[in-house]
């Protein structure tokens, strides 16, 4: 799998938005910022390539959501 769109909640005000997601890159470790309450979403991507599956962890920088 190489790109893939998630819905994802915002763990600060809870507005669903859509990421793209970049399976191409490895694993990855960043934030990107909320649409609408501008507060830091922390993503963490795994590319499992034993089970040719993304991992995508959302969570607000200090604790995990899911």
């Amino acid at each position: 799998m190489k790109f893939a769109t998630q819905t994802i909640s915002c763990p600060h005000c809870g507005h669903h938005q859509h990421i793209d997601v970049d399976g191409t890159c490895g694993d990855q470790d960043y934030y990107d910022d909320c649409r609408i309450c501008c507060n830091p979403i922390h993503l963490r991507i795994h590319l499992d390539e034993a089970r040719h599956n993304i991992e995508l962890y959302i969570d607000s920088g200090d604790e995990q959501i899911y």
